[in-house]
């Protein structure tokens, strides 16, 4: 069950998220970072029927999943446990993450031995999720905020929103008018990219209306803007190094995505600390 402490009279400490939810999320990540070290141990058997391509990105997810977003779910689970604001808002960030890219794996990678490991991983980080959003308290969350103008974030999601929304249309119209696949599935052999469908039917609706909603001022945007964030900064990361793993595997790797990315990253990276650095675990009056 949840915890409220008192802090001073008519105020609580932040009210974590249920340990159901938060054990389901440890319970994800653990999953989830033992089926990336048998995909990183025995990639040609995980991931040996998928093109070069294809396997140079998988192996790139399966890095930052194992380096970066499992020990990230593990410990922001523990600290959203005990109350902490930057923790749950965090936290929230890279279940939304781990949702996404265990869509990607159980639809577009090729049926084998870690085809169960993945759908419990989706199901575990996907009900933690929407657990966790439950508990929440969108209001309470907003008065947390000592500065409450975070037109920084806002500006920053709206506008990623549009130009990743320009980038996979224009991939996409041209091969309608073409009659052809998109460039983008066909380079991983795919009838279509999942990565269109997420993002252009929910993440970047999802990431535009926390951004217009942040800049109002209003609860929602102080929820998940900060999630939001943290979701692009870890999606941001396997496209970093995947041109290196191409580069080892003898194939032609991508550099120019470097910068692009890296700027977005960069950026990402100091709107996050700017509206963390604002919270504070008793509500600003």
């Amino acid at each position: 069950m949840s915890m409220q402490t008192s802090t001073s009279a008519g105020e609580i400490d932040f009210r974590p998220p249920s340990r159901l939810w938060t054990n389901l999320a440890i319970a994800g990540a653990l999953t989830a970072g033992a089926g990336s070290i048998v995909g990183l141990a025995r990639i040609d058997r995980i991931y040996g029927a998928e093109t070069e391509s294809f396997i140079a990105q998988a192996i790139a997810q399966d890095l930052i999943n194992l380096v970066v977003v499992t020990p990230l779910l593990l410990v922001t689970s523990i600290l959203a446990t005990r109350g902490s604001l930057r923790a749950y808002l965090v936290w929230l960030g890279a279940l939304s993450f781990t949702v996404y890219s265990y869509v990607i794996y159980t639809v577009s990678i090729s049926f084998g031995p870690l085809f169960l490991a993945w759908i419990a991983a989706l199901a575990l980080t996907l009900y933690a999720l929407i657990g966790g959003l439950i508990d929440a308290e969108p209001a309470d969350i907003a008065s947390r905020f000592t500065r409450p103008d975070q037109r920084f974030a806002a500006i920053y999601l709206m506008v990623t929103a549009a130009l990743f929304a320009f980038l996979w249309l224009s991939d996409i119209v041209p091969a309608l008018l073409d009659g052809t696949t998109p460039k983008s599935a066909a380079e991983l052999d795919l009838p279509t990219s999942p990565v269109h469908v997420l993002d252009l039917a929910f993440f970047l609706p999802a990431v535009l209306i926390v951004g217009i909603q942040l800049l109002r001022k209003r609860p929602l945007g102080y929820l998940a803007g900060p999630g939001l964030l943290v979701f692009l900064i870890l999606t941001s990361l396997p496209i970093l190094i995947t041109p290196f793993i191409s580069d080892a595997r003898g194939q032609e790797p991508a550099w120019g995505v470097m910068v692009p990315i890296g700027v977005i990253t960069v950026i990402a990276l100091a709107a996050l600390a700017r509206i963390l650095s604002a919270t504070t675990r008793t509500p600003v009056r």
